[in-house]
């Protein structure tokens, strides 16, 4: 169980590194392509982080809401990206 918090941790300090980078791209270049990429692995990285904190109902469906969220802003970016420069 120790190895899984740790891991946890791990993706957390990733994404939040990479969250920095896509602002810091967003920063120089104002495509909103990069806010949402930042903000989808900022909500990556807070599911990681209440995933490392031990609960009863680990496998609530309510646990996967940022998950989701997260996914359907890499979608908005995608379509909005691509619908833009057709």
């Amino acid at each position: 169980m120790l190895i899984n918090a740790w891991l946890s941790g791990a993706i957390f300090m990733a994404s939040m590194v990479i969250a920095l980078f896509f602002f810091r791209y967003w920063r120089q270049t104002r495509d909103k392509l990069f806010i949402y990429f930042a903000l989808a692995f900022v909500l990556e990285g807070a599911h990681r982080l209440l995933q490392a904190w031990p609960s009863e109902n680990a496998d609530a469906p309510q646990n996967y809401l940022l998950r989701l969220i997260e996914y359907v802003l890499i979608l908005v970016a995608i379509i909005r990206k691509n619908r833009k420069s057709s």
